[in-house]
């Protein structure tokens, strides 16, 4: 296959038909299936020859205006156009199987260590693994069949690597920390730092030492500059499945349950508990030893200060239920109003004081 570059970055040039393409997401064609597509690309940068898919119900209407040749969308899509579509339960990750059936492996290397890789005693290493340049993997430290280490990663004393994990470049991985398999960590991260804790005696900090660990299980996908303290005692634990965004700090003993989501700039402070499919949305701060239910929502920006129940949707600052605090924003978008109309009756309340007091001096 010819693969190629633009403007727009990566454009794998197909030559399939949407019969074939079909056949390889599990989807129906709806339309003439003999099309020939040539590439893949989204919906507003799409060219004839090009499929691409609709996944929000909001874009829908842009099925009729897009360049593309065909499009990608859901069982639930109208088939008001002309334009070829191939049905399917889910577009956003049918289109997502269909890029990675053929974009190229671009953090791959051959399989093998780097002579300027530098590999400390006692060290295992699995089958197929690549270690880039001026890598360091530490005493005692183990690392799993399949499992690539870009340019530049630290990997501390006796911790542990699964199998088929990425380390993208300049990630530190401190000592005595255990990952899973199939885990990915994005460039910049920083897993197993001591977590902060210190003890105030006459305004003097003491360091508390951090003699704990951190335990990422299967399937977590870490992003860049991420922080994942180590904890006091213990671990720091990070659940199966679990998604964490870019510039999220995560503090000591911290617990985060399985296929969770933490969005950017998140911030969640020690010894909270967070439990299985929460969303943490962007900027979102926790405060220290609570608990988030499952399947909890913490809305942009929040500010939560006590534990959420499970299910529970929140917002705000501090974190209330997010029916409540969309009314307190709606009383708050008011007070330029509100100030207006305390300000009137003011006034007509001391008009008629005055009115008052002339009568009584009158009735004196």
């Amino acid at each position: 296959m010819d693969l190629g570059y633009d403007e727009n970055g990566f454009r794998p040039r197909l030559d399939l038909t949407l019969a074939r393409i079909a056949k390889l997401i599990g989807g129906e064609v709806v339309g003439d299936d003999s099309v020939v597509i040539k590439g893949l690309s989204g919906i507003k940068e799409a060219q004839e020859g090009d499929i691409t898919f609709v996944a929000n119900p909001k874009y829908i209407s842009l099925i009729n205006t897009t360049k593309a040749s065909a499009v990608i969308t859901s069982l639930q899509a109208v088939e008001d156009t002309d334009k070829p579509i191939i049905k399917t339960e889910n577009p956003s990750l049918a289109f997502a199987k269909l890029v990675s059936s053929f974009a190229p492996d671009e953090g791959s290397m051959e399989p093998g260590v780097h002579p300027t890789a530098i590999i400390g005693k006692d060290v295992k290493l699995g089958k197929d693994v690549s270690i880039w340049p001026y890598v360091v993997v530490s005493d005692g430290a183990s690392i799993g069949d399949n499992t690539v280490l870009q340019a530049g990663v630290y990997i501390g004393i006796r911790s542990k690597i699964g199998s088929s994990c990425v380390i993208h470049s300049h990630v530190a991985i401190r000592e005595r920390v255990t990952i899973g398999n199939n885990v990915i960590i994005h460039s910049g991260t920083v897993i197993g730092s001591d977590g902060f804790g210190y003890a105030t005696v006459k305004d003097v900090h003491y360091k508390i030492p951090q003699i704990g660990t951190v335990f990422i299980e299967d399937d977590v996908e870490i992003g860049a500059n991420v922080t994942i303290d180590r904890a006091r005692f213990g671990k720091t634990h990070i659940k199966r499945g679990t998604k964490i965004d870019n510039l999220v700090q995560i503090a000591h003993n911290v617990e985060i349950g399985e296929n969770s989501i933490i969005v950017a700039q998140s911030g969640i402070s020690g010894s909270t508990n967070i439990g299985k499919g929460v969303i943490l949305a962007g900027q979102s701060g926790v405060v220290g030893h609570i608990s988030i239910g499952d399947n909890a929502r913490v809305a942009a920006q929040a500010g939560v200060t006590k534990s959420v129940p499970e299910g529970e949707v929140v917002s705000g600052y501090p974190a209330r239920p997010h029916s409540t605090a969309k009314r307190i924003n709606a009383c708050v978008q008011r007070l330029p109003e509100f100030y207006k109309y305390i300000k009137c009756l003011q006034k007509k309340i001391e008009d008629l004081e005055a009115e008052l007091e002339k009568l009584r001096a009158k009735a004196s």
